[in-house]
């Protein structure tokens, strides 16, 4: 027993396919007209009803299964097990640190997923071999993985882990915040192009950078930030000919009327907003600061700091859509802007 045949597949939702036949299952759960101990026809006679590939079907009856509704019994074919509809999808998120920022995204996944998943949360710590841990005792147990493909060797270089990633199902893994270098079309989630996201948000400021004499990217080493920054930097720079320098942090130098700073870490921006009021500079007129990622307090602060930021709730819900099949699991680019305010 299984749907109405009058009920169809629409080719033109946003819904993929098997998800559609996974939720025409459900309802007939729902309404009682599939009870445990029912036979659902075999993927062949579903692919047949609906005009539907034989794969198309074989990964909704997968999900069913990986939720435990159905069982598969050899040479007989599939019986539902269960019609408690709160049995839930299994998300483990394996972040690289629980920053504000993460914690952001964490509670965007959280709220969008609702009752329809138990969300669990591991950090790998840019570390290849804890990443390889929690793969180990891990896999097998999820129905998705969302992973920040953020990684460093030894030396502070960058590393993919490309090996480790695959041993991740890739109808099982998405990958969330940036993408994996040289297989950047490979794997479905949400992902910031970090050199092209700062070179297209500075060039939406522009107008308001040609008020300062110099451009200065103060990038911390040893902090693990996306070196790709700097690339971007380096060529918003060049292409519009700015002179620019790239710092480590902010010392004890002073600060020099007709800069303009892009600040990455928390401590630098309070360090330079503390010297321009100790200096006596006009914030916005005499120095320029942007900061990079947006928070609460940058918008409330008598300043009122520029911000150059990815959306974090806006990644965390199309992750959670993905999840749900309520978005195509494809590579997207997440939304990326400038906010302009009174320091720059």
């Amino acid at each position: 027993m299984l749907v109405d045949k009058s009920e169809k597949i629409h080719t033109d939702s946003r819904t993929p396919k098997y998800m559609q036949v996974v939720n025409l299952i459900l309802d007939d759960l729902d309404s009682g007209k599939l009870k445990i101990g029912d036979r659902i026809p075999s993927i062949n006679e579903t692919s047949f009803d609906f005009l539907l590939s034989r794969d198309t079907v074989e990964k909704a009856y997968n999900e069913l299964r990986d939720r435990g509704i159905i069982t598969s019994v050899r040479g007989k074919g599939f019986y539902v097990t269960s019609t408690n509809m709160a049995n839930k999808l299994k998300v483990l998120l394996i972040f690289n640190k629980l920053s504000s920022y993460k914690k952001i995204i964490y509670y965007s996944i959280v709220e969008t997923l609702g009752n329809n998943a138990t969300v669990d949360l591991q950090i790998h710590h840019y570390n290849r071999t804890i990443f390889e841990n929690l793969l180990e005792r891990n896999l097998g147990n999820y129905n998705y993985y969302v992973l920040a493909p953020h990684f460093f060797d030894e030396n502070n270089h960058p590393e993919t882990c490309y090996d480790l990633i695959q041993q991740i199902p890739k109808d099982k893994l998405l990958i969330m915040d940036r993408d994996v270098k040289n297989h950047e079309n490979e794997f479905p989630g949400v992902y910031q192009d970090f050199a092209r996201d700062i070179l297209e948000a500075l060039e939406s400021g522009i107008t308001h950078l040609r008020k300062y004499s110099r451009l200065i990217l103060v990038f911390p080493k040893g902090d693990m930030y996306p070196v790709e920054i700097i690339d971007g930097f380096k060529r918003f720079c060049f292409f519009h000919n700015f002179n620019n320098l790239i710092l480590d942090g902010i010392d004890d130098e002073p600060l020099y009327e007709g800069d303009s700073f892009i600040v990455m870490a928390e401590t630098d921006l309070a360090n330079i907003v503390k010297k321009s009021r100790e200096q006596g500079f006009d914030l916005g007129k005499d120095i320029g600061i942007i900061s990079y990622n947006e928070t609460p307090l940058k918008e409330i602060l008598a300043e009122g700091i520029t911000t150059i930021s990815t959306d974090f709730v806006e990644m965390g819900t199309t992750i959670a859509n993905q999840i749900l099949g309520e978005e195509d699991k494809i590579p997207l680019k997440n939304p990326f802007k400038m906010i302009i305010r009174k320091s720059l």
